[in-house]
């Protein structure tokens, strides 16, 4: 019994599907949340309003990202600042636990520096200075849209490759 194996020659039709097949596996394919960074007492960061031309938007580097504008008053003075939620985690203290959309008061922190003797007051490790922080968090307004890191599946990539190779040969005989 013979067993024939069919052979093609003509194998340039395949380039393309393979090209297309390789970079999609390669590629990482980014869609992160884009947040304003700056402080109040940089120029173009008010209250209001950012100065696009000054400053520029940043990526947050995670997937679950919240855009923040932490708003400390002391008085009539005001100390904008705006950045990432990752960003800003790992040195303010008073995040809220409530992190939906809006704006709501600082957290208390009630045993923040209790059995330190500091004879120095602009160390401020009681964190008292400001009278008022209110922290804003957004995620779907304008420099806050919210999306997921969007990565290529293999198996998926690979199912189209050879569905385009198969309606390739196809066409071609």
């Amino acid at each position: 019994m013979k067993v024939s194996i069919m052979k093609s020659t003509d194998t340039h039709h395949y380039i393309p599907v393979l090209l297309v097949t390789l970079i999609l596996s390669v590629t990482n394919v980014g869609c992160n949340l884009w947040c304003y960074s700056c402080v109040s007492s940089e120029p173009g960061c008010t209250v209001d309003a950012v100065n696009w031309w000054i400053h520029s938007a940043i990526t947050c580097p995670r997937s679950d990202d919240k855009c923040v504008k932490i708003i400390d008053k002391k008085g009539s003075d005001l100390m904008i600042t705006r950045d990432c939620l990752s960003n800003i985690i790992s040195f303010r203290r008073d995040i809220p636990a409530d992190r939906f959309e809006g704006c709501r008061p600082a957290a208390t922190q009630p045993k923040l520096a209790v059995y330190v003797e500091n004879s120095v007051n602009e160390l401020d490790l009681k964190k008292d200075f400001f009278s008022e922080t209110t922290y804003c968090f957004c995620e779907f307004d304008e420099w806050c849209n919210h999306s997921m890191k969007m990565q290529s599946n293999y198996v998926i990539v690979i199912t189209i490759a050879l569905f385009c190779a198969f309606i390739s040969t196809k066409l071609l005989t």
